[in-house]
């Protein structure tokens, strides 16, 4: 048994050289959100030191809101911000000696892209577009897992260990009550029962199908690194290797 342990790094917030110590796969900030070329480089530099696989993280353009804003872009501008953030990682990649590996979206472009056919759709387009080689990671049986395979890309299906979900298999809104899982044994529990089981426990008690490819480590939470070395140590006591996503 296997599984993927990705963080959202580069963002000028939490360790991020301690947490790539515990993941497989870090998405990297590309600038719109958080983070600039010189942050970014010196997150490839420490991921590559680390053998971690290294993907695009991009976003809407709100540094204002941490990309967390809901924004109502045309897919032309989603696929020009997309192409464009990929553009800026790939080539500090390429720089250092490295190569990029997969893209995920970063807050409210990934919120709305796993409900929104057509966002997802001209994310997926301008990965492909770029390199078909990548893959496309988002939330697990969301319209973004279906517009990557549409496009012929490999996707992978992304749970998280530190939010409740819904009956439908999405997450439960942030500032809904419940919605944020801060007890670790309990976000421990959650994750452990999606890798082993293939099964999320909802909020309303309704156990919900889920396929974990990978598994998101929030690294700006103020319990982040201390949850990602407890997370390693558990997966690692029960044989569970930690590699990135096929």
């Amino acid at each position: 048994m296997a599984v993927d342990l990705n963080a959202d790094l580069g963002e000028g917030c939490g360790d991020d050289a301690a947490i790539l110590d515990c993941v497989s796969s870090a998405n990297i900030a590309c600038g719109y959100h958080a983070g600039d070329a010189p942050m970014m480089r010196a997150a490839v530099q420490a991921a590559l030191q680390r053998g971690v696989a290294i993907g695009a993280h991009p976003s809407f353009p709100d540094r204002e809101n941490f990309g967390r804003r809901v924004m109502q872009r045309s897919a032309t501008d989603v696929y020009s911000d997309v192409l464009y953030q990929i553009g800026a990682l790939a080539a500090i990649v390429r720089a250092e000696g490295g190569q990029l590996r997969h893209v995920k979206p970063h807050g409210a472009l990934y919120n709305q892209a796993a409900r929104d056919p057509l966002l997802a759709d001209a994310i997926a387009r301008a990965v492909a577009d770029f390199d078909p080689a990548l893959r496309l990671m988002g939330l697990a049986d969301s319209e973004l897992i279906r517009a990557a395979r549409n496009h012929g890309l490999s996707a992978i299906e992304e749970v998280f260990a530190d939010r409740a979900y819904q009956a439908d298999g999405s997450l439960v809104p942030r500032g809904t009550p419940g919605a944020l899982i801060m007890d670790a044994g309990q976000a421990l529990a959650q994750t452990l029962d999606m890798i082993t089981t293939g099964h999320v426990s909802a909020l309303d008690g309704s156990r919900v199908v889920i396929r974990a490819d990978s598994i998101c480590l929030h690294g700006d939470g103020a319990h982040a690194l201390a949850f990602a070395r407890l997370l390693r140590q558990q997966l690692d006591a029960r044989q569970i290797a930690v590699r990135p996503a096929p």
